[in-house]
């Protein structure tokens, strides 16, 4: 192939690749496979490889992710990213709307409404058709340079119909890929995100892009700077222009003749904003004619043209008593707060997270502070903040723990990390709640041992490590005599105990406890490797080149094995029968679904795990996210947006009825 040739056949993979990103990630309407997409890509990928020349900044291939930076530079803007004023309630948006009336001298005013969608504001500048900057909005003046990392937002276009423009919008991530994040980093013993947009704000300003391509952040755009100068008269309009530009933008925007519109438009989607799949935290009301934006004027920190309503916030204020650290099984450090009882949504709260030491120091929480509480997921208790104004002369201030609560051993920070660790090998905590993760249900999976029996166990030098599960046999004499704890639960334990030798390799990987090793990673480990003794004789190098399996990973499992005390703890787990090999469920039918790809959703007869473990268990994988690929959807009762989209896309939807036959017929 000749230069001018490569030339021309690589403008035509760009274009082909552009569109199919937009229909994927603007249009949620792929219109070619996956595999189709990836060998585009690789014979893209192929061409400037050979034509170095051919490489340009709005080629799909230089979404690649990879780029370790040391840090963001800063950016200033070039017209200010101003905040909005709040509204409360309804009188707010009348005295809103009669301001306009009064500034403008119409007697009726037309607006366009926008969810408020709850994420990181960010500016994107085109030049020559190419997007040239992506930044934070920071201080409003000055913000990040962090356009490599809106580079790996797939939804955001490299190129656009039109020479300049600079275009401004928030990045998001769904609630599914928080709650699929927050899971891993659960598993893996780090500390979770408080909320998507935390998450986000996090994920955008990442030094390493591996690491946001992986999230899977998301952007809608809103803010067509300099619209006017462009011929665009109305905010409606230029959401338009925006799509017609293959922008992102959110579909529920609507145009609203009066406030009595707006109105009606806040009370339909207030009850709405669960339903959504992202989070929203309430509606930007906007005046439609852009031509009025500067009779009616600014302030110094908002536009006077535009308002944000916001829902009513389901968090409680309360005293806070005490702070007090504990230790998990990883080691690491979550403070929590001892409160004053207050209800929330329906409980009773007398503890709630305060994450890590720099959330509390970031704030400047004291002892004896009112606090803000919410339920995080209207689950889990957590303060988001003091309430400075009310702060007695008695309150404390607060120092972060130098010594690990449990053993008093000094506490180490890993860099780049927030969080604290206790190190020391044989600390107390440790011990217990690692044995308590190794006999949970998704780890070893052995029943009639609960917390307190682990801690007494441990504390009468029974059960100092896993491998000591398998001898407790010896001690029958003396644990039937615990209080409320016989023969029979005695029998019970031994079983489950004896049981839990028979588990497949993944189970055994996810228990051990490797750090950055949930029950994902254990089972594409488990399936890569088949032994534990192949795995253990890798290097970080053969590790990292497999799928979803990167050098953070690779190191934490490549270590872990290193340690002689680990080496010995798995031959005495091997001595007492303990099983170190992969093995599918139904060894005979483990290819039935290979290559069939099944999403789950809505309520089923059973629980979700049970139908996940029994796919996989015949070859099948299991996937998050209906897409082109799925090759059937499992659909159960109030089946939600899941069943919507496989519709959209033809995938097969079929109930748990007609999976039964499916199984039975071999797929």
């Amino acid at each position: 192939m000749t230069f001018e040739q490569a030339k021309k056949r690589s403008l035509l993979l760009k274009e082909q690749l552009e569109q199919w990103n937009y229909e994927y990630y603007v249009n949620d309407n792929p219109s070619v496979s996956d595999q189709e997409y990836d060998r585009v890509m690789q014979e893209l990928i192929a061409i400037e490889q050979r034509y170095s020349k051919l490489i340009i900044i709005d080629s799909p291939t230089q979404r690649v992710s990879g780029q370790v930076s040391k840090k963001f530079n800063k950016y200033v803007h070039t017209i200010q990213m101003l905040s909005l004023g709040n509204a409360f309630n309804y009188d707010d948006l009348i005295h809103f709307d009669e301001q306009i009336k009064e500034l403008t001298g119409f007697p009726e005013v037309e607006y366009t409404c926008e969810l408020k969608i709850d994420g990181l504001s960010i500016s994107l500048v085109y030049d020559n058709h190419l997007l040239v900057m992506g930044a934070t909005r920071g201080d409003g003046l000055t913000g990040e340079d962090v356009t490599v990392n809106i580079k790996q937002i797939k939804s955001i276009p490299l190129r656009i119909d039109q020479p300049t423009l600079t275009v401004r919008g928030e990045v998001y991530l769904s609630v599914e890929e928080f709650n699929k994040i927050n899971e891993e980093r659960g598993e893996n013993g780090e500390s979770e995100f408080a909320n998507p947009r935390n998450a986000a704000a996090g994920t955008l300003r990442q030094l390493d892009s591996t690491i946001v391509a992986k999230r899977k952040l998301n952007a809608f755009l809103y803010y067509y700077v300099n619209a006017l100068q462009d011929g665009i008269q109305s905010q409606y309009e230029a959401l338009q222009r925006l799509e017609q530009l293959k922008f992102k933008t959110n579909p529920e925007y609507r145009y609203c003749s009066n406030i009595a519109a707006v109105w009606a438009y806040i009370q339909e989607y207030e009850p709405k904003r669960h339903q959504l799949g992202y989070e929203i935290d309430g509606i930007v009301i906007k005046v439609n004619n852009l031509n009025l934006y500067n009779r009616i004027g600014y302030t110094a920190k908002n536009p006077k043209w535009a308002i944000a309503y916001k829902f009513p916030a389901k968090v409680v204020v309360t005293k806070l008593l005490n702070i007090f650290p504990s230790v998990g099984r990883t080691g690491r450090i979550t403070y929590n707060a001892v409160l004053d009882p207050v209800r929330i949504a329906g409980t009773i709260v007398r503890a709630a997270t305060l994450h890590n030491a720099d959330f509390i120091i970031e704030r400047d929480i004291r002892i004896g502070d009112n606090v803000q509480v919410k339920k995080a997921g209207d689950i889990i208790p957590e303060v988001i903040n003091c309430v400075v104004a009310c702060r007695q002369k008695n309150a404390q201030k607060w120092y972060e723990a130098t010594h690990c609560p449990e053993c008093n051993s000094l506490l180490e920070r890993v860099e780049g990390e927030v969080d604290q660790y206790c190190i020391n090998s044989v600390c107390s905590k440790k011990i217990t709640r690692g044995l308590e993760h190794y006999c949970s249900r998704n780890a070893m999976n052995i029943e009639g041992i609960s917390e307190k029996i682990i801690e007494r166990l441990f504390k009468l030098g029974y059960l100092k490590s896993f491998s000591n599960l398998y001898q407790l046999e010896q001690y029958r004499a003396e644990i039937i005599e615990f209080k409320n704890f016989g023969e029979k639960s005695f029998e019970n334990m031994i079983a489950s105990i004896n049981n839990s030798k028979n588990n497949s390799l993944e189970r055994l990987l996810f228990a051990l406890g490797i750090r950055h090793v949930g029950q994902k990673t254990a089972k594409l480990l488990a399936r890569q490797f088949k032994t534990i003794d192949n795995l253990a004789t890798m290097n970080i190098e053969q590790l990292s080149i497999i799928n979803d399996i990167g050098p953070i990973v690779a190191a934490s499992v490549v270590d872990y094995f290193a340690i002689p005390d680990n080496q010995q703890e798995l031959a005495l787990l091997r001595q007492r029968g303990v099983k170190m090999e992969y093995y599918a469920t139904n060894q005979h039918l483990a290819q039935k679904f290979e290559n069939y790809r099944f999403v789950i959703t809505g309520v089923l007869s059973k629980p979700r795990e049970y139908f996940k473990e029994l796919i996989e268990s015949y070859g099948g994988q299991i996937s998050e996210n209906v897409s082109a690929k799925t090759t059937y959807l499992l659909a159960g009762g109030y089946a939600g947006n899941k069943l919507v989209k496989a519709q959209k896309l033809n995938v097969k939807i079929i109930n748990e009825e007609e999976f039964q036959q499916l199984l039975n017929k071999g797929g």
